[in-house]
């Protein structure tokens, strides 16, 4: 019996466990019960929302988070309690058996953060973020997987229609809690940030917000330097630092929402270094992924989210954010990679053969047209043509920018994905 104990335990000691973490904005799942903070479309008997349209809202939601089949997934635009209880029941009886569960419960709020997991819960605790309607609080969520612990933190930050200035507070009040952790302490953090993953690039002033301030990158620390921390940082060195996984997929790969062709990250999973380090837990390398299956997107091309028209709902559709996936492991996983990227000058990206991605070092913005810039190397009579770049690069600036993808138009390439690495201060000179 000894023997057997012994080997059983020695047998468990080389295997890791891998375990799947998703975060998925679900898209109002509201109930069929009248509470009187329901958002006006999802009162019962009013707008179409009927017993029968709820329990298609509920299948397809079930049946998304079925098909991902996470241990653990973070959930977000969920009423309350009771429809989590049904989408629990829900996935029983599709054969996903979800145990165990967590809930905020902000009171006077349409909807909240929650967790589904198929590992027990420690312990629970819902952060108070501001006690104003409008504010999400924070749910965190304690596991002991293979003796190792870790929390999760469920996120869902105000919308771009505020200022960013409530997206910092989110951020200040996470950042403080996590402070508050034995050092050296493991967590994950997903959620809706409704914030990019290069946010500071793309932050507009209309709400008077403080130049260039984000919560995502300057509160939780994605950036350096105003560079976007990636796998070549040892972020043990920079205090209280995270890891965007967006980072591990291509430029044009980066979004989970897609919003009349605005295609943004605002869904995100954040590892501090403890994630990185080879010890514990650790993210296990190249798994992060955008949930894309075909059933997600309609016929047309665009995500097929929960139809709403004409102030009826139609029965049909599924969230307007696809869910996000990232792998774990008790043991080594993650891999520092090379990421360094050939340099070449911008003639050599007409070479019909040229792999990418590569670097082009200092260009510049030699002329610019509503989606569509041009830019040239010092020292280089060669151009070359960016198309959709949003309001990322300025006239006159220069650059080093990594290009990812290329394409053929009207007999000559273009670049059509690409990503700053650096940008220059307006004192440098890039004399054509």
């Amino acid at each position: 019996m000894k023997k057997i104990l012994f080997s059983l335990l020695f047998t468990h000691s080389l295997y890791a466990i891998d375990f799947k973490i998703a975060s998925y904005n679900v898209e109002n799942l509201f109930d069929f019960s009248y509470s009187g903070y329901e958002y006006q479309e999802y009162i019962p008997h009013k707008h179409n929302w009927t017993k029968k349209n709820f329990n298609k809202k509920l299948l397809n939601t079930a049946e998304v988070i079925c098909d991902i089949n996470a241990d653990i997934i973070g959930l977000q635009e969920v009423e309350n309690k009771n429809v989590l209880t049904l989408l629990q029941k829900k996935l029983r009886s599709m054969g996903c058996y979800y145990r165990y569960s967590s809930i905020t419960h902000k009171s006077k709020s349409a909807i909240q953060v929650a967790l589904l997991s198929k590992y027990p819960i420690q312990v629970s605790k819902e952060i108070i973020v501001h006690r104003k309607r409008g504010y999400r609080n924070i749910l965190e969520v304690k596991f002991i997987l293979d003796k190792h612990p870790f929390f999760v933190y469920i996120n869902h930050w105000k919308s771009k229609a505020s200022p960013e200035s409530y997206r910092m507070l989110s951020a200040r009040v996470l950042k403080n809690r996590l402070k508050s952790l034995p050092k050296g302490s493991e967590y994950i953090l997903l959620g809706d940030f409704n914030s990019d993953y290069d946010e500071y690039l793309h932050l507009k002033k209309k709400h008077n917000d403080r130049a260039g301030k984000t919560g995502i990158n300057h509160i939780l620390n994605t950036i350096n330097a105003r560079r976007i921390f990636n796998r070549k940082d040892n972020l043990e060195k920079y205090a209280f630092s995270h890891y965007n996984l967006w980072l591990e997929l291509a430029n044009y790969k980066r979004w989970s929402h897609n919003f009349y062709g605005d295609k943004q990250a605002l869904d995100s999973i954040l590892l501090p270094f403890t994630l990185l380090d080879g010890k514990g837990i650790d993210y296990k390398d190249n798994s992060f992924q955008v949930f894309k299956k075909s059933y997600l997107f309609h016929k047309k091309g665009y995500i097929f989210r929960w139809e709403y028209k004409k102030r009826k709902h139609q029965g049909r559709g599924y969230s307007d954010h696809l869910p996000i996936v990232a792998t774990f492991s008790t043991t080594k996983g993650f891999k520092k990679r090379d990421t360094s990227f050939r340099k070449i000058s911008i003639n050599e990206l007409f070479n019909k053969t040229i792999q990418l991605p590569i670097l082009l070092k200092e260009v510049k913005v030699i002329s610019r047209k509503k989606r569509k810039v041009a830019i040239r190397q010092k020292g280089s009579s060669d151009s070359i043509f960016i198309y959709g770049i949003k309001s990322l690069l300025k006239l006159g600036r220069v650059y080093d920018i990594v290009v990812y993808k290329r394409k053929f138009y009207n007999g000559v390439y273009e670049i059509i994905d690409f990503e700053i690495e650096k940008s220059y201060d307006t004192n440098h000179t890039n004399k054509d």
